[in-house]
């Protein structure tokens, strides 16, 4: 459960943009066919629109996530929970949430098939 934990971890991540734009052909790669998404905001978007966003974005936030644990569903998906924040004017904490990712292994390896992030304190 330790490397499922890291792996997927570690693809959590390259969406947060870690000193590095997300390249459109990775977020192909990255985001299932089947996704979708209930952002902090409470909105729901689909794959495409978050592919542009992320794909266009020029000033990337600094995300700080922690506190990831993973719960093995079937064999085959997996459900990721985490909070983050982004780092606001002084490092002060700002935009904190609750996360849930669900995440399936396909042929392509693991892509993210559900998001939602949930406002909660920093």
């Amino acid at each position: 459960m330790d490397s499922l934990l890291a792996e997927l971890t570690a693809l959590e991540t390259e969406l947060h943009h870690p000193g590095a734009r997300c390249t459109r052909e990775r977020l192909e790669r990255l985001l299932h066919p089947d996704f979708h998404e209930v952002g902090r905001s409470g909105n729901r978007y689909v794959r495409q629109t978050v592919i542009d966003f992320l794909a266009a974005r020029t000033q990337l936030p600094e995300v700080i996530a922690g506190d990831h644990r993973v719960e093995s569903l079937t064999p085959d998906i997996a459900l990721l929970h985490f909070r983050s924040h982004e780092t606001g004017p002084a490092g002060v904490p700002v935009n904190g949430a609750l996360r849930v990712s669900v995440w399936r292994r396909t042929t392509m390896g693991w892509q993210l098939s559900y998001h939602q992030g949930t406002p909660a304190a920093g």
